[in-house]
């Protein structure tokens, strides 16, 4: 949201630098997230002085210019070649000298430099209003006022003054600071001073020749609906007073009545709008909703098919506005319009919100109407908006105000205690500091008593209900610098599952970030083209698109979408990790699981002078699960063949009967849903699961062996459907105590074996912590081995 400190002023009396009035806005609230000092005219007329022409005279070598001395209020007079065909001797002028740098309207600003046209030397230019960034009018030169001073600074003769821009971080909570009165309101609540509304005293019904009949079909959707009519009015270009104060704040001038209507909006915080008197047929206004599916035409030349849901401002044939969103390119303010019909109404925020969204439109109003405006700012607003538009349109205000309010909205009634004011603030604030601080916010106090206060809070302060919400407005008016923190802290001490969550994150982090990997962070919200199973999909009753309609069911795809972005940028070597959660439903109960992915694309190491790319493979992420299992301390893992549908092969861990970690090859089905093109390695763990065996080790010290290890090794044919997994078991039942590893070193299949089968060749590692063992010992160990893997998987010993 941008404000105008200047615009501010007009309703505070206060010296405050912007600076200061920067700090005072982020103390209560309202953060500033920027200061920008800007001009309403590029360039603030910066250079440009008021001149006198002297004299002119035809030019020696062109016959549409001429040579003129200018008094500029120097020492010396300026020769300057213009080619203005208004341009005459006694004339006072804008002239930008040597040195200015000028900024038209149309193009890029330009330096005026000492130069000779024509052989004439030209000591500067006489300014007309579009060079100089004033308007657009170039068919001549400006000629101004008698009274202009000569040699005096044109942006003063302009009353150019500078300004600040405050760019502030609405919170959604604040509706009732979108705009510069509420904004002004927290600055005067702090500072202790009154707030200046505009003078709206001069308003009157002028006569009651053009009246318009209004029904409200649907009071829910607009509780409060207010007009009148002004008649004869002239449709042109905004006073330039206008024009800059909107300009500051980056709002593009229309013409004189929307931009009044736009002006009102920002100032008092209540939109308007203004239908052309003469499209409104049979002279009546229905505020209703229309019949699903009908076709209306917004102000942006697109038609749009209506919802039987949103609110339609129509007239007796058709509908002209969508209510609180946008206006119909039928009914909008041209240039031929000479009657208008202003419109302000307090509208359901929940209808306008949700319209809104629907039709994918966000306006300023909309942006209002949807957090929730000022009912009683509605009658106000409608004056001073009539009152501004007979000011720079002409016009007389032609019929009564319409004002259908069948249900006042009540101020919403708050008992405070004082007590629990010091308790949620922590400290004693003076009794007299408090009701200064609410008087200051503009909330009525019923009653007081020694205990508290009853209060009475406008209804504009949607978020301001309850007792909680009137302490926090008292807190951040009177500062939370103020509070006073204490030098000691005395808490219980409450015990906490050992290890902590972060502890295990932080230690798998530091791994695998020492190992080139990069954690990324995505949204929760993904779209429901990567579900699998739709209807165990979390999904959102009211997306903001329809690429973030549910909860993501696995992690896989918003990785694959940031590999994506990488790779399409150049950077196809990926090493990625996530922590995140993953959301379903079942038997209408919300489940929550938190997992931790890895992935890995293109090369393991970029290409070197002495060596080239090696792309990653699956044993590549194989050793970074294993590495990981292995610093966890997490062991004796059943392995299976991966089947799930989003792998083209893989691996699953197994622990106590459940799924620890899926990795394997991303399937090509995934991979195109997410516009990747090359082979990804995707590890899947369940980090729920890693936390509950990690709480389950124990640190225990062991002494370093001082007896050697020893190695045998096994070649064996067996069928092609046993696994490692099932071979290491076995091993693992025949030797407990001694058999301290066993790895594959060798895997062969081809037409030299029987069909069927595979050659498996295993090393073994065996030692003894408290001796040497010895050959018989060992081959003992080896040939129970080698029977149990005969008798239990069919191994075929190869000698």
């Amino acid at each position: 949201m941008k404000i105008s400190y200047n615009w501010l002023k007009e309703f505070i009396n206060t010296d405050k630098t912007p600076e200061q009035i920067s700090t005072i806005l982020t103390g209560t609230g309202l953060e500033v997230e920027s200061v920008e000092k800007v001009q309403a005219v590029p360039g603030g007329l910066e250079g440009l002085v008021i001149g006198y022409v002297k004299e002119t005279a035809q030019h020696p070598n062109a016959d549409r210019l001429k040579v003129t001395k200018v008094d500029v209020g120097g020492a010396e007079d300026l020769q300057i070649v213009c080619g203005a065909a208004n341009v005459a001797a006694g004339q006072k002028v804008v002239v930008a000298t040597v040195g200015t740098t000028v900024h038209p309207v149309t193009g890029e600003p330009f330096l005026i430099k000492e130069s000779k046209i024509r052989g004439e030397v030209s000591l500067g230019m006489i300014c007309a209003e579009d060079e100089i960034g004033l308007g657009t009018d170039h068919a001549g030169i400006m000629v101004l006022a008698d009274d202009a001073v000569v040699g005096s600074l044109a942006k003063n003769y302009f009353k150019l003054n500078d300004d600040y821009m405050y760019e502030i971080g609405l919170t959604p909570n604040r509706a009732d600071a979108v705009s510069h009165l509420g904004t002004a309101r927290d600055i005067a609540a702090f500072l202790k001073i009154g707030i200046t509304k505009p003078d709206i005293s001069a308003f009157k019904i002028d006569n009651t020749d053009r009246p318009i009949e209004v029904v409200v079909e649907n009071e829910a959707a607009s509780p409060r609906y207010a007009g009148l009519t002004i008649s004869g009015i002239g449709v042109k270009e905004s006073p330039q007073w206008l024009k800059e104060r909107l300009a500051i704040i980056g709002v593009r001038s229309i013409n004189n009545v929307v931009d009044a209507t736009n002006y009102v909006m920002h100032d008092l915080g209540q939109p308007l709008h203004a239908f052309d008197a003469d499209a409104i047929k049979g002279n009546k206004v229905i505020v209703k909703n229309c019949a699903e599916g009908t076709i209306f035409k917004t102000l942006d030349g697109v038609e749009r098919k209506l919802s039987a849901d949103d609110l339609m401002i129509c007239n007796a044939e058709a509908p002209m506005c969508i209510a609180g969103v946008f206006g119909g390119a039928e009914s909008g303010v041209k240039e031929t319009t000479t009657s208008i019909f202003l419109e302000s109404a307090y509208f359901n925020a929940v209808s306008v919100r949700k319209t809104a969204k629907r039709h994918g439109l966000k306006t300023d109003a909309s942006f209002r109407f949807e957090r929730g405006t000022d009912p009683d700012m509605v009658i106000f607003a409608l004056k001073r908006a009539a009152l501004l538009i007979k000011e720079i349109a002409g016009g007389q205000i032609s019929s009564n105000i319409i004002d259908l309010y069948p249900n006042p909205v009540a101020p919403f009634d708050v008992d405070l205690s004082y007590s629990n004011v010091h308790r949620l603030i922590g400290q004693v604030i003076p009794h007299e500091e408090i009701v200064a601080i609410i008087k200051a916010l503009d909330i009525q106090i019923v009653s007081e008593s020694a205990e508290g206060l009853i209060l009475k809070v406008p209804p504009y302060r949607v978020d301001v209900t309850r007792d909680v919400d009137v302490i926090e407005e008292i807190l951040r008016i009177y500062g939370y610098n103020n509070i006073y923190i204490p030098t000691q802290v005395r808490a219980s001490l409450s015990a906490s599952p050992k290890p902590e969550k972060d502890t295990v994150q932080n230690l798998l982090s530091d791994l695998l970030t020492a190992n080139g990997f990069n954690e990324i962070m995505s949204n929760s919200l993904t779209k429901s083209a990567y579900s699998s199973d739709l209807e165990s999909a979390v999904k959102i009753l009211n997306p903001l698109s329809s690429d973030l309609d549910v909860m993501r069911q696995t992690m896989l795809f918003s990785g694959l979408e940031a590999i994506a972005y990488n790779q399409n940028r150049q950077n196809a070597d990926i090493k990625f990790y996530e922590f995140g959660k993953v959301y379903s439903t079942k038997d209408d109960k919300y489940n929550e699981s938190q997992r931790f992915a890895i992935f890995m694309s293109g090369a393991t190491a970029s290409a070197q002078w002495n060596q080239k790319a090696t792309a990653v493979t699956f044993y590549n992420l194989k050793a970074i699960v294993d590495g990981i299992l292995q610093k966890l301390n997490i062991t004796d893992v059943t392995i299976e063949d991966c089947t799930c549908k989003k792998m083209a092969y893989g691996l699953n861990y197994i622990k106590n009967g459940k799924t620890l970690v899926k990795f394997g090859s991303v399937a090509k089905d995934a991979l195109k849903k997410a516009d990747v093109d090359k082979e990804v390695f995707y590890a899947d763990f369940s980090f729920d699961q890693i936390m509950q065996l990690v709480k389950k080790n124990k640190i225990v010290y062991q002494d370093i062996s001082k007896f050697p290890a020893v190695k045998r090794d096994l070649s064996m044919l067996i069928d092609k459907s046993v696994s490692f997994g099932q071979l290491k078991q076995i091993a693992q039942r025949t030797e407990r105590k001694l058999l301290k590893d066993i790895n594959v070193f060798d895997v062969y299949e081809g037409d030299k074996l029987p069909a069927g089968k595979k050659s498996y060749a295993l090393s073994f590692i065996i030692q003894d912590a408290e001796k040497t063992l010895t050959d018989k010992a060992i081959d003992a160990i080896m040939q129970k081995l080698i029977y149990n893997l005969e008798k239990e998987a069919g191994a075929e010993i190869r000698k």
